[in-house]
């Protein structure tokens, strides 16, 4: 369910809007009777971990006037950038807090009035107003890719998740679009943003692949490949223009998102952990993986099918303690997988992986990762996860423990599959493909017998595939 931002109702006392005072019996003084209507938009919590919101952009101006379902703003939470949409007809009087600015839930970020007559009242207050104003983030620069309610009436509303990235353009912190042709607007994400100037692309005759016709990255990377084969600008100019975007020595703030991976790793540090490894012959998943890979079956949805049928088996691995006084065994095994997006870290969660058959997991992880890179992914898809897998064989790294995500019990760091030199049952040496697992777990709920049995019966499936593909 969208999360509605709450307003107010804010008296107004511009002369111009006020009725003719009056004296009464009863009232003897003379009495102010207020008519206009101007709402107080305060800034939303868009997740249960979410302390302060950023404004990426304002998809609208001050004075333009909007209709209930008009997607307003877009506002970087902790974890995605969420387009947030009027829930009342009226006009955006006043942008109290401008794109690239830092605001706590609650604050006030704008006015809606409920008549044109009523903006210039609204500008007044916007004036008179400076406790919204916080000093704007510095833009960090871009990391690569990796693989891997509330029912007050409020004046907008949550929508879609939509392509942002959390690094704002260098026109940050005004409220007109730097993208813009004769005062008509172009509207694009803050990294495409960026990423046209880097690669020299115009945005304006675009047509955007986002929400609303939004211009994202995909959108300006397709246009730089097109540039560059028509004979624009070299690779070689471009890398040179990216590593120049990064200064070495600077001091950057967190982005929101890197607040919260911060938050949340102070927040594990009071759950008493302990690890355990375990070593598993990989030789037949790798002939299962090579035979299914062609109908476009990842290895990450393999392996979240393995783990999630011995979850079945133990479901104290998927048992989670949130209040240290219990335990509750989750009736949904719910694999979240790591992965490192621009400015961050997230975990798409592959839901009932138990349940679903490994094609239609790999079609749903390949979705889960494009919405994670474009910041797309929903709430439900990132913070429902019972189990983690951390997943860094694919660097070569051969093992690494990972740190436990608070209110989970248990997560899983994959290495890499290497050629082993092992002793076979008959007393000889023989070449085997062997990877290391190491599970850190709540040692509140899971102990070193639960964690033994877990690995065995995961090393179990792994190293005999054949129910994988039922």
């Amino acid at each position: 369910m969208s999360q509605l931002l709450h307003t107010t109702f804010v008296p107004t006392t511009s002369p111009s809007l006020r009725r003719p005072l009056t004296r009464t019996a009863h009232n003897p003084t003379w009495a102010l009777q207020i008519h206009s209507k101007i709402r107080e938009i305060f800034m939303p919590a868009l997740s249960s971990t979410m302390t302060e919101g950023k404004i990426v952009s304002w998809i609208k101006s001050e004075g333009e006037k909007l209709s209930k379902g008009d997607s307003v703003v877009v506002v970087e939470s902790d974890k995605a950038d969420m387009d947030v949409e009027s829930f009342y007809d009226g006009y955006l009087a006043a942008i109290m807090v401008e794109e690239g600015h830092s605001v706590p839930i609650g604050s006030p970020i704008a006015l809606l009035a409920e008549s044109e007559d009523e903006i210039a009242a609204a500008l007044a207050q916007k004036t008179s107003s400076s406790s919204a104003i916080t000093t704007p983030n510095p833009a960090p620069a871009p990391a690569p890719d990796s693989i891997t309610s509330d029912d007050t009436p409020s004046a907008i509303t949550s929508a879609n998740v939509s392509s942002r990235s959390s690094v704002a353009n260098g026109a940050m912190g005004s409220s007109v679009h730097p993208a813009s042709e004769g005062g008509k607007r172009v509207v694009a994400s803050p990294y495409a943003k960026k990423l046209a100037k880097e690669y020299g692309v115009d945005l304006i005759g675009l047509v955007g692949s986002g929400p609303n016709g939004r211009i994202v990255a995909k959108d300006v990377e397709e246009a730089a490949a097109a540039k560059a084969s028509a004979g624009g600008a070299s690779e070689a100019a471009k890398s040179s223009t990216v590593g120049a975007a990064l200064e070495l020595g600077s001091v950057v703030p967190f982005t929101t998102m890197q607040s919260a991976v911060s938050r949340n790793m102070l927040e594990s540090l009071a759950v008493p952990t302990f690890r355990v490894g375990y070593t598993i012959t990989t030789d037949a998943l790798d002939a299962l993986y090579k035979k299914i890979k062609s109908k476009g079956v990842t290895m990450t949805a393999i392996l979240a099918k393995a783990t999630a049928l011995a979850l079945v088996k133990h479901p104290i691995v998927n048992s989670s303690c949130r209040d240290g006084k219990s335990f509750t065994y989750n009736s949904s095994i719910n694999i979240a997988v790591a992965v490192a997006i621009d400015g961050g870290l997230i975990t798409p969660v592959l839901q009932d992986a138990d349940k679903i058959d490994i094609y239609s997991l790999s079609r749903k992880w390949k979705e889960l990762v494009d919405k994670a890179r474009a910041k797309q992914l929903q709430p439900h898809e990132y913070n429902t996860g019972t189990f983690t897998l951390s997943n860094l064989g694919m660097f070569g790294v051969d093992r690494f423990d990972a740190i436990l995500p608070p209110g989970t019990g248990a997560i899983m760091a994959v290495g890499a599959s290497q050629p082993t030199l092992v002793g076979t049952k008959d007393g000889r040496i023989g070449l085997k493909n062997q990877m290391q697992v190491n599970v850190t777990a709540d040692h509140r709920v899971v102990y070193g017998a639960d964690l033994a049995a877990f690995l065995q019966t995961l090393a179990k499936i792994i190293e005999d595939p054949k129910d994988l593909t039922l």
